[in-house]
């Protein structure tokens, strides 16, 4: 694995991993009244597209990073409605 491909797994890593304090605090708390619901579907088109991107140029650390970004995303837009 050439070095570029492990620095594109770290920030995909750590760009990923910047979701996951909101969706704990907002799933813990039931409360998601600061949240934007427009951003978060702006956001989860936005990565489907890169996942889609990532796809056809057989880019790993773009494809799995935004794979499991849309994830966390789509689980706020879901406690999003929940919560209303």
């Amino acid at each position: 694995m050439h070095k570029i491909e492990i620095l594109g797994f770290v920030a995909a890593t750590l760009t990923t991993m910047a979701f996951v304090p909101q969706v704990f605090k907002a799933w813990k708390e039931r409360s998601t009244t600061d949240i934007s619901l427009v951003m978060y579907l702006v956001m989860l088109f936005g990565v489907i597209l890169w996942m889609i991107y990532g796809i056809y140029h057989g880019s790993l650390p773009i494809t799995i990073a935004n794979a499991f970004t849309a994830i966390l995303v789509f689980i706020m837009v879901v406690l999003k409605l929940k919560y209303k």
